[in-house]
């Protein structure tokens, strides 16, 4: 495996490239040997950030995690990987694809302690939904403390999601339908 390691707001020392390298190099036996890993580091304030993405054929594996401590981090984003790799290995397999960049035995190997990562709905909410407008919809989400709000828009009598940004503004998500 390559890793490209690079930071923003951080030196790279070489005490946290070898963590990286150690603790993201469990993940090796997932992967071929030429496979390249992408790391950034990042430091704002107190938020310790680390962002992994690792490019598979017609694919992306991707992660980042934050904490006080960028040691935490880098466990954290490892076990994130490591989930979502047996969720594109369990895709793979039902689907019949081949996984170019990962490793035949970890395609091949038994499924069976997989199961507990397979999409289950095990809870189904119904609630009433008013029109209204975008705006009143952000200042709903903002009271109920939550980060989406779902409802039908006045203006065009859709259902429409307004949800909160990392960067403190909002998005809006409109239907499209083909």
């Amino acid at each position: 495996m390559n890793f490209i390691i690079s930071g923003r707001n951080i030196d790279i020392t070489p005490g946290l490239k070898q963590a990286i390298e150690q603790k993201l190099g469990k993940l090796e036996r997932y992967f071929t040997p030429g496979t390249e890993i992408i790391v950034t580091l990042s430091v704002e304030k107190e938020r310790q950030k680390i962002e992994v993405t690792i490019p598979v054929k017609g694919n992306i594996i991707r992660s980042e995690q934050e904490s006080n401590d960028m040691y935490v981090s880098i466990d954290l984003v490892e076990e994130i990987i490591e989930r979502q790799l047996r969720k594109y290995k369990t895709k793979l397999v039902a689907k019949h694809q081949g996984g170019h960049d990962l490793r035949q035995e970890f395609i091949e190997e038994d499924n069976s302690s997989f199961d507990a990562d397979e999409i289950r709905i095990v809870r189904t909410k119904r609630f009433g939904i008013k029109p209204m407008f975008p705006e009143d919809a952000c200042i709903q989400m903002e009271l109920l403390g939550h980060s989406f709000y779902v409802f039908s828009n006045a203006e065009t009598d859709e259902v429409n999601v307004v949800y909160k940004r990392k960067n403190g503004t909002y998005g809006l998500i409109e239907p499209e339908f083909q």
